[in-house]
């Protein structure tokens, strides 16, 4: 049974820093493609980050302020994100791409207010 389970999202000042974790079970990790998405309210999905070998690739809204990561023995991607604002508030989900499907976490709140 293929699992992505997102962790560590809550409320954060502005200014703050969170980092969120995607663990994953039921296919081989090493061989994923591993990104972030997230939905603001009241709007679609958007892109996020998404890790590749050589260089990873960011929305321009998060470039310099987010980094993805992946640690393939613990099967866990990771979003770290710095100097949050307000309008970061939104529900992030862990995404990965494996052979020609994309698998979908169930999300994970991340609210920036004071």
């Amino acid at each position: 049974q293929v699992q992505l389970v997102e962790s560590g999202g809550g409320l954060v000042q502005p200014g703050g820093s969170l980092r969120l974790s995607c663990k994953v079970s039921g296919i081989l990790f090493n061989v994923a493609s591993m990104a972030w998405y997230r939905q603001l309210p009241g709007k679609e999905r958007e892109f996020v980050a998404r890790e590749r070998a050589d260089r990873s690739n960011y929305a321009d809204s998060v470039k310099g302020r987010f980094t993805i990561s992946r640690d393939n023995a613990r099967n866990t991607a990771y979003l770290q994100m710095n100097s949050l604002k307000p309008e970061d508030t939104a529900v992030y989900y862990c995404n990965a791409f494996y052979y020609q499907r994309h698998l979908w976490g169930q999300g994970t709140q991340v609210t920036v207010s004071s």
